[in-house]
């Protein structure tokens, strides 16, 4: 912008000045001295350059800018769903964690361990670690592992169950 301001003024006559608001373009340098002695300058004598002709802002997305509103913002008007009042989001607080992420609360260092120690399977208590809820995205290495949470999905326990591990629900 900088550039451009001063392309502009880069003839003989006045510089861009400094103010406030930044640089300001010189009165030469303005489009609308071409329009001196054009009368309407630019703008019809017919529709007149008005201030704001149909309205500031969103004004009229239900009266006279109605077609517009229903083609590019469908659904802009309205509600939708259900209100809960004194929501509280504790009732709600659910951490998830999903299977390809299980061993690393214990870390790989325990994970050898328990694979070198035939018979064992460690006990992971996911509540210990602030998570409520086991999903099952991802896979687990062939090694029996018992998961202790209060939440635990169809998939992720049918996952946990063919490495050879179990699913205990807490409350």
């Amino acid at each position: 912008v900088r550039r451009h301001l001063e392309a502009l003024c880069s003839s003989s006559r006045a510089p861009a000045r400094q103010t406030a608001k930044g640089l300001k373009m010189p009165t030469h340098a303005h489009k609308n001295r071409k329009k001196r002695g054009h009368v309407s300058a630019g703008h019809g004598r017919i529709g007149k350059h008005r201030k704001h002709p149909s309205g500031r802002g969103n004004a009229g997305g239900q009266h006279h800018h109605r077609i517009m509103m229903d083609k590019y913002h469908p659904g802009y008007f309205g509600k939708v769903g259900m209100r809960h009042f004194h929501k509280q989001k504790n009732h709600y607080h659910c951490p998830i964690i999903n299977l390809d992420k299980l061993w690393t609360l214990v870390g790989e260092e325990k994970r050898l361990e328990c694979a070198a120690a035939s018979g064992q399977a460690p006990v992971i208590d996911l509540t210990d670690y602030g998570i409520f809820k086991c999903l099952g995205k991802g896979q687990l290495p062939k090694q029996p592992v018992v998961v202790k949470a209060r939440y635990i999905s169809k998939l992720a326990e049918k996952k946990i169950k063919e490495v050879g591990g179990a699913c205990i629900l807490t409350a």
